[in-house]
């Protein structure tokens, strides 16, 4: 994509990753001037070895820049700012997020975001999913992995799908989707929100700036959400709908037992689909998904039976409850994004007799309240910085071994599952920690394991 409006201008980039990067070539192609930086000497290389400027964050440096485009991974509030933020207060410009100049490039394009804490990547992927499978033009990206600024450029009638973190949301003031979807919010990243109650301002920014005809789809099952819907239903700009992922919600899309509703436009509840025949879309955390997505294509515009037909040909996503192999029984699942405990318990409940790989660094409150879930798994295998930490809260409550990296702990879990022959046994990779003790990424530690089963499948034993 070229960005054209700041032709003729300097713009500065702040923070190289793939975003930046691709920021950078979109401001360049459309004629601006670009100064890039990146803390890392690496990542300054290869913007470097692209043909770009890099000029450290300084008063000096900076002086005639009109917009900075900031890594959302970088802080500016909390915990402590990035030294260039005190720069951009110094000059008066606000650091904007590249979907900010999505936004204003494809303005006339119909955008439907996604947030929450968890699910919001099988969310923003089936929603794609269906609108594409219904004839529609899409886009799809942001948080998903793709950034912003590599889809194609879209006319009025094309669509954006984007997933949207909560530091996306801080850094894209202009930020007006036709269709917001809020799935969940649970304690996360807080200390780059000031707290929880910084988080979930931070969350509810994705209704911000919404006027008729929009839509905000808001899911009902944990109370930060349900106490946003009150605030959201309070306003007039735009049309709310409640999703539950399992339990009635009048007036909204529900599951019970795994079968989707719609009630928003009917006296009574119209079934839709059962979602329990869907193996991509196990459990009610997929439910919920699942519900949120069919309001939301509902608001395009899309028929109940043409999204219940492209609901049964989704592929699922890499690494979210990913069946990577069934051998002798045993299956084989990657869920290596469930980064926290929250998302875990996700995976825990939809399984029994689990042979449970976790660890890495733990999150706040590591895995205190999956206690309850213990009753399912047949023995721990733990891994990376919190091993140590996660073996006491196991305790004597189940069987766990240390094994310290993942291929140890892979061996160790199918030898165990191959010795106790129990139909349905699971070997899950569900961390509940995030990755970079020991991997590049949560997608990096998902490929690994992967890898680890095709190998275990290649020599015919489990």
């Amino acid at each position: 994509m070229v960005i054209p409006q700041y032709a003729g201008r300097t713009v500065a980039v702040l923070g190289l990753g793939k975003t930046g990067l691709s920021a950078a070539r979109a401001l360049s192609k459309g004629g601006a001037r670009v100064l890039c930086w990146d803390d890392g000497e690496a990542k300054r290389a290869e913007a470097q070895a692209q043909g770009f400027t890099c000029a450290e964050p300084t008063l000096a440096n900076w002086a005639d820049i009109a917009l900075c485009v900031w890594s959302p991974g970088i802080p500016h509030t909390h915990p402590k700012p990035h030294p260039a933020k005190a720069v951009l207060d110094r000059l008066g410009i606000a650091p904007v997020c590249d979907i900010e100049l999505l936004l204003a490039r494809c303005a006339d394009a119909f955008v439907v975001g996604i947030t929450g804490t968890n699910g919001k990547s099988t969310t923003t992927a089936l929603i794609g999913h269906i609108l594409k499978s219904a004839g529609h033009r899409v886009e799809v990206g942001g948080n998903l992995g793709t950034p912003v600024l590599e889809l194609e450029p879209l006319p009025f009638f094309g669509t954006y799908v984007l997933e949207l973190s909560s530091y996306q949301l801080e850094l894209t003031p202009s930020l007006d989707c036709d269709v917001a979807v809020l799935l969940n919010v649970t304690p996360d990243h807080l200390a780059r929100h000031g707290g929880m109650d910084g988080y979930v301002a931070a969350k509810a920014l994705i209704f911000k700036n919404q006027h008729q005809p929009a839509t905000a789809v808001i899911g009902q099952d944990d109370r930060h959400c349900r106490g946003l819907t009150q605030t959201v239903a309070q306003r007039v700009d735009q049309t709310v709908v409640p999703v539950r992922g399992d339990g009635e919600e009048p007036g909204g899309v529900f599951t019970l037992d795994g079968v989707l509703y719609d009630a928003t436009d009917a006296g009574y509840p119209r079934e839709v689909i059962d979602l329990r025949g869907i193996p991509t879309l196990p459990g009610a955390h997929n439910w919920q998904n699942a519900c949120a997505a069919y309001a939301a294509c509902r608001a395009r515009g899309v028929a109940p039976e043409d999204i219940a037909a492209a609901m049964r040909t989704f592929p699922g996503l890499a690494h979210r409850q990913e069946l990577v192999a069934e051998v002798d029984g045993i299956r084989f699942v990657n869920d290596s994004k469930a980064t926290n405990a929250d998302a875990a318990e996700k995976a825990l409940l939809c399984y029994k007799d689990i042979y449970w790989i976790l660890g890495g660094q733990a999150k706040e409150g590591g895995i205190e309240s999956l206690l309850g879930y213990f009753p399912r798994i047949r023995h721990a295998y733990l891994i990376g910085e919190a091993a140590e930490a996660f073996g006491e809260t196991l305790g004597s409550h189940i069987a766990h071994s240390q094994c310290g990296t993942l291929d140890a702990a892979v061996a160790a879990a199918t030898a165990d599952a191959r010795r106790d022959g129990r139909k349905g046994a699971v070997v899950l990779l569900s961390p509940a920690c995030a990755s970079w003790d020991q991997f590049k990424s949560f997608e990096h530690r998902g490929d690994v394991f992967r890898a680890l089963v095709h190998d275990i499948t290649a020599r015919g034993a489990a």
